[in-house]
């Protein structure tokens, strides 16, 4: 009786060792795929940066800090290069075709203050959606190199 209780309790450890195993390597199987996936793709897609992107123009169309530089704007033009820029940015397949941040923005006297309240109503717009804080901050890291083209004051 004490082999077959022992007998079992050693294959009982055996089958949670190899379940234990099993389950760290699907883990680890998962983790490395997710690892691989793009924020392009972990931010849901073509449709998911266009509903951010209407966000943020609503935000901005709001916002008293920054709405005059907009007045006049083509916004679906600009609905669609914001989304194609954070597209292409973001590792999607989409190609950015409009202007160069500094020629597009050239003479129009933006400030830090204004480039940091267009963060400000992208934020509330990724918020708005739940994007999570990782790709919130690698959206940002991924823009903001273009300051130094936007900012002339």
């Amino acid at each position: 009786m004490t082999s077959r209780i022992m007998t079992f309790r050693i294959s009982s450890r055996r089958i949670f060792l190899s379940a234990a195993i099993a389950a760290f390597a699907y883990s680890a199987s998962t983790t490395g795929a997710a690892a691989h996936t793009t924020l392009y793709q972990r931010l849901g897609g073509y449709n998911a940066i266009q509903a951010v992107v209407d966000e943020a123009i609503k935000n901005i169309a709001a916002d008293r800090r920054i709405n005059r530089f907009f007045k006049g704007a083509n916004i679906q033009r600009l609905r669609r290069q914001l989304a194609d820029q954070i597209c292409a940015a973001s590792g999607g397949p989409c190609v950015y075709t409009g202007r160069d941040m500094k020629s597009a923005h050239a003479g129009m006297g933006i400030q830090s203050s204004h480039f940091n309240a267009l963060v400000q109503d992208l934020g509330k717009a990724l918020n708005k959606f739940r994007v999570p804080g990782r790709e919130q901050r690698e959206l940002v890291a991924l823009l903001a190199p273009t300051k130094k083209d936007i900012v002339t004051r």
